[in-house]
C-alpha cells in the first residue's frame, strides 16, 4: 500500500497514518502480544469510525478465527508468537496529539483485558460475528470486518448509552 501525502494545519506534509502507527502508539504504553495489538488497533478502528465519522487507518481488518485481525499487522508481528512484543519508546509523528490521546483513552479501557479476554469479547459482537456467518466455530476466514458495520455497531452502542 503506497503512502498518501498529507498537508497538516501548518501546510508540513504528513503521511497518512496506519495501522503500524496505531500498532506502535499503543506499544508506547505496554509491552503486549500480538493478539491483544490486534484487537486493540481493531477497537481504535470501530470506536473512531463511530466517533468521528472516518477511518483512523485504511488498513483491512478480517474476522479470523482468534477475532478480528489485520493480515499486515500479522505479518509484521508474527514472529513474536505468544511472546509480549518490545515497549516502544516514541509514537510515530504521523499520529498526533489529539489522536494519541484518543488512544490513550481506548487503551486505558480495554488495556486492562488480556489478548484472550479481548478475543473473548469481539466474538460477542455483530462486526465479527456477521463476517464470519456461515462459518464454522474453527474455520479460517479471510472475510473482511466491514467499517461500515463497525460503524454503525459502536455508533448504537453510543446512541444507547445517552
Amino acid at each position: 500500500m503506497g503512502d498518501v501525502i498529507l498537508l497538516n494545519q501548518g501546510g508540513d506534509i504528513m503521511r497518512e497514518v496506519t495501522i503500524f502507527d496505531v500498532a506502535k502508539a499503543f506499544l508506547t504504553m505496554e509491552s503486549m502480544t500480538h493478539k491483544k495489538l490486534q484487537k486493540l488497533c481493531y477497537y481504535a478502528q470501530a470506536w473512531y469510525l463511530a466517533l468521528f465519522d472516518e477511518e483512523l487507518f485504511p488498513n483491512r481488518i478480517e474476522a479470523w478465527v482468534h477475532g478480528p485481525v489485520s493480515p499486515e499487522l500479522y505479518q509484521k508481528y508474527r514472529d513474536y508468537g505468544y511472546q509480549n512484543i518490545p515497549k516502544e519508546v516514541n509514537y510515530p509523528d504521523t499520529i498526533n496529539n489529539e489522536t494519541y490521546g484518543f488512544l490513550k483513552e481506548l487503551y486505558d479501557i480495554y488495556g486492562v483485558f488480556s489478548g484472550n479476554q479481548l478475543e473473548h469479547l469481539t466474538h460477542q459482537e455483530i462486526p465479527w460475528q456477521q463476517a464470519r456467518e456461515g462459518l464454522g466455530e474453527l474455520e479460517p476466514s479471510n472475510n473482511e470486518i466491514k467499517k461500515e458495520i463497525m460503524k454503525k455497531y459502536y455508533s448504537n452502542i453510543l446512541k444507547d448509552k445517552e
